[in-house]
């Protein structure tokens, strides 16, 4: 290709028309996200930014027409139980196969942040 050809190239190219982008958060009348999406689709939904949506945060969810991330933290913690893993009653980080010994056991409670 001649630098002619290149430079008539480029006066007579048409460019395909560009359609604006959006992002969208789908959500129920709870505020729950259905689906995030950059299609025209059906429902309520509310306008986000490209961070948000990358995030695809299914955790987060809509008050007042606004984007509100919520964040589940698990705890997990060790319980005397009836059953479960038998410990050294003096060390829990001591499994014993006999007695003397505790029952423990793992117990997760999960809290929200925001």
């Amino acid at each position: 290709m001649t630098d002619q050809e290149f430079l008539d190239f480029w006066k007579t190219i048409e460019w395909p028309e560009s359609h604006p982008v959006f992002y969208r958060l789908y959500h129920d009348n709870n505020g729950l996200p259905l689906c995030y999406s950059q299609e025209d689709l059906p429902g309520e939904y509310i306008d986000i930014t490209p961070e948000q949506f990358a995030l695809h945060d299914m955790s987060a969810h809509v008050v007042n027409g606004k984007f509100v991330r919520r964040r589940l933290i698990p705890i997990t913690k060790l319980v005397l139980a009836d059953s479960g893993t038998l410990c050294c009653i003096k060390d829990v980080t001591i499994v014993v196969n006999d007695q003397p010994g505790r029952y423990w056991k793992k117990k997760q409670n999960v809290i929200e942040t925001n």
